[in-house]
């Protein structure tokens, strides 16, 4: 064995020890290796930075500007309130529309970002229909992990299989090229799941909502400033542009209340509308152009100072014994007494008054307070309040809806064609989605995932080394004694759980960067086709539903679900064992010409 060998596999050894270990983080780890493959000469400067500008990273980092764009317009969320209308108060039927649609979303935006973005949701269902969360945590975060099977750059481990393809002289994989294994890995898991519900286990979600760090609804009132946009439209059609999370129960017109006004009733300049709304919700009224919030409006500008940092949205909590308690907003004048503005108010339980000015405080109440930094500062003093913490509302920008929407298809028919080159079309997607504001800056770089896009960069160099080493065909010489007279069909298996092994301490990426060069190098031996081999491999890496710590998907439901590591042992291994079957039978008839449906089902 040459010494650049035994390097090799120390470095190796060392990495996949802190990989499991977790020691450290799986980045930092990435970036070892990477430093000490350089120091010990195993690879040159230029082939260890090589994976910051590979495809994959490139691909990665756009896919989670994407998925914000997509978050930020208020499309996901649409979805999860089709699938709350579309699964009534049924198990089995929440179960078949959920899967489906979240296998989808998952295909074009990172799995994690989706199951993210659906848990609260469905938590939510669950309780308003009396069902265990556990029933629908599980099958969503599988069919993420499915759907992901569905397009090329839907995880990082099928982007590093195309980037080995390519390197190794191929034509590599086209954006749909996988489509039809995954196809056929989201029906097979969608049935499974049906058939095996029993095996789920029941236990509601600990944290009720699942949102249970965020406040849910706020009372505030909304003015639609006259000559703005929304002036003269009907209330249907802002009911359309706020989302069904705004409720609208009040309307105010020349400072009185009308009650024979309704959805088809046209605004006008100055009216006011006493609303309830969700944090995202408020933030977005109160960045729309046409609309401001009514206690903004009227005081800010007492509350309004010069040169103090630009006014901001804070939350304060009403202390016990504050002198607040049993006062109204209007008693207290607050906007000239601290020099802001109570934009809104949330109370745990207890009636409130009509109009927001006219409610008096109790303990507890928590409000939404506009301002300048400086006079915050004071406030935070004040024994009035228990604290002061900024306001985490995101606002919605939902008439860019529809654009999102065109980028995001634009962008898949665009790499799917290679009308533009893969990376330089996600790279375009993500930019236009800034550009055209359907996302801030801000929030775009914020969703990018660093430790996803740096540890792709930093194995990408692992698989190098492997190669350039000598080390991939070394093993691939020894796996050649064992397997020369197997079938195709059971190496292709034998390769998937080699993946669905290594990926439960390891992630994808890591597993496919390690055994992709192998499963090359066993391929050139057989002179057999190496895309099948790869595939399978990066295949077995992906979609292991074995235990909750080889999937982050996994890991988010495992508390608000309430389950126990031997519930994804039940329910994933005999499911995983099948599905390595569907892929390697899959990936024998789409490039080793062998057959879709066994010789025995013809007669």
């Amino acid at each position: 064995m040459a010494m650049s060998q035994i390097l090799f596999l120390l470095i190796l050894a060392g990495g996949l020890y802190l990989f499991v270990s977790e020691r450290l983080r799986v980045d930092v780890t990435a970036m070892l290796i990477l430093l000490a493959l350089v120091l010990t000469r195993v690879i040159g400067p230029k082939q260890a930075l090589s994976g910051f500008s590979s495809e994959p990273a490139i691909i990665i980092a756009a896919v989670f500007v994407i998925s914000a764009g997509l978050a930020a317009t208020g499309i996901t969320e649409r979805i999860g309130q089709w699938i709350g209308r579309m699964s009534g108060g049924n198990e089995w039927r929440t179960i078949a529309v959920v899967m489906p649609t979240v296998a989808v979303l998952a295909a074009f935006t990172h799995h994690v970002m989706v199951t993210a973005m659906l848990m609260p949701i469905l938590l939510r269902h669950a309780r308003q229909n009396g069902m265990p969360a556990s029933r629908l945590l599980m099958p969503m975060a599988l069919a993420a992990s499915m759907g992901t099977t569905l397009t090329l750059v839907s995880a990082p481990a099928f982007l590093l299989a195309d980037n080995m393809l390519q390197r190794d002289g191929g034509e590599g994989l086209g954006i749909f090229s996988i489509t039809p294994i995954g196809i056929a890995l989201v029906l097979f898991s969608m049935v499974y799941i049906q058939l095996m519900r029993w095996l789920l286990p029941r236990r509601s979600g600990e944290h009720g909502e699942g949102d249970y760090l965020r406040i849910d609804r706020y009372r505030t009132e909304l003015l639609v400033i006259p000559g703005g946009r929304w002036a003269t439209r009907t209330l249907a059609e802002l009911k359309r542009a706020i989302g069904p999370e705004v409720h609208v129960i009040g309307w105010l017109r020349d400072h009185g209340e009308r009650n024979d006004l309704g959805d088809a009733s046209p605004l006008l300049g100055g009216d006011i509308l006493l609303i309830e709304a969700g944090a995202d919700e408020l933030k977005s009224l109160h960045d729309d152009p046409g609309l401001d919030l009514y206690p903004i409006a009227r005081f800010g500008a007492k509350a309004n100072g010069e040169g103090e940092g630009e006014p901001q949205l804070v939350q304060a909590v009403v202390a016990p014994g504050s002198e607040f308690i049993g006062r109204s907003v209007r008693d207290l004048d607050f906007s000239r007494q601290f020099r802001a503005v109570i934009a809104g108010l949330w109370r745990r339980s207890g009636a409130a008054a009509l109009r927001l000015i006219d409610t008096p405080l109790q303990e507890g109440d928590v409000l939404v307070l506009w301002g300048r930094p400086a006079r915050f500062s004071e406030l935070a003093a004040h024994h009035g309040f228990l604290m002061l913490v900024p306001f985490r509302g995101e606002g919605m920008r939902r008439l860019r809806a529809p654009l999102a929407l065109l980028i995001m298809l634009v962008t898949i028919v665009c790499a799917a064609t290679e009308w533009v080159d893969p990376p330089l079309a996600f790279l375009m997607g993500a930019v236009l989605m800034v550009v055209t504001r359907c996302v801030d800056l801000k929030r775009a770089y914020r969703e990018i995932d660093v430790r996803i896009y740096v540890m792709i960069a930093g194995v990408i160099p692992l698989g190098i080394a492997m190669e350039k080493t000598g080390t991939a065909a070394l093993l691939a010489g020894g796996l050649m004694h064992l397997v020369h007279d197997w079938s195709p069909l059971a190496i292709l298996v034998m390769l998937f759980a080699a993946g669905a092994l290594l990926t439960q301490p390891m992630s994808d990426a890591a597993s496919t960067a390690l055994l992709g060069p192998i499963a090359l190098s066993l391929a050139h031996a057989l002179h057999l086709p190496p895309t099948p081999f790869v595939v399978c491999t990066a295949l077995g890496a992906v979609v292991a539903f074995i235990t909750p710590i080889g999937h982050h998907g996994s890991l988010l439901i495992l508390g608000p679900g309430q389950y126990k590591f031997s519930d994804f042992l039940r329910i994933g291994l005999p499911l995983t064992i099948m599905v390595a079957f569907v892929c390697a039978w899959m990936a024998r008839w789409l490039w080793l010409g062998g057959p879709l449906v066994p010789h025995f089902l013809h007669h």
